[in-house]
């Protein structure tokens, strides 16, 4: 995959986050509310992180409590930036990184100074993810996406952060 490439094609955050967005508010929301963790950024910078490419939907729940976290990350990073691929625009990109085969997003895709991919992260922290893939047939849809923005709101992207800074330092 020719990251450089795709890096150009990419959105930089900052004009990623705007009003037309189908779920602006949200995605605004979940930016103005991240903090980011003094430990994250101490232990993010000990890695060779410099870039996060992120596959993403404007309209998906995942993609609104995850992102801006990580975008907010990338902030305080010096040298580290944020650019997304929408999901739709990239099916090439897309069906790379299926999840059990489901283009699911986000997809964080952390790469280093050279264009190398170091991991990628997502769509969703593992045990938010094992509860939805446990209960996906026995708690209607709009529980389960219930229970998903209560399970983000008090994680605050906490698990996000420890699971994507674990799958870097692989």
């Amino acid at each position: 995959m020719d990251f450089k490439e795709l890096w150009s094609q990419a959105t930089p955050w900052r004009d990623y986050l705007h009003p037309a967005m189908e779920a602006y508010d949200l995605w605004r929301g979940s930016f103005e509310h991240a903090v980011i963790p003094a430990w994250a950024v101490a232990a993010f910078r000990q890695t060779p992180l410099s870039r996060l490419l992120v596959l993403a939907a404007d309209w998906c729940g995942d993609a609104a409590h995850t992102v801006p976290v990580l975008a907010r990350l990338a902030e305080q990073l010096e040298g580290v930036e944020l650019r997304v691929l929408e999901r739709d625009q990239f099916p090439r990109v897309m069906e790379h990184y299926l999840t059990n085969g489901s283009r699911s997003v986000p997809i964080a895709i952390a790469l280093d100074a050279e264009w190398r991919e170091l991991s990628d992260w997502g769509p969703r922290p593992a045990a938010l993810q094992a509860w939805m893939l446990a209960n996906q047939a026995n708690v209607p849809t709009p529980r389960r996406y219930a229970y998903a923005r209560k399970w983000y709101a008090s994680d605050r992207g906490e698990t996000a952060l420890r699971e994507l800074l674990e799958a870097v330092r692989r």
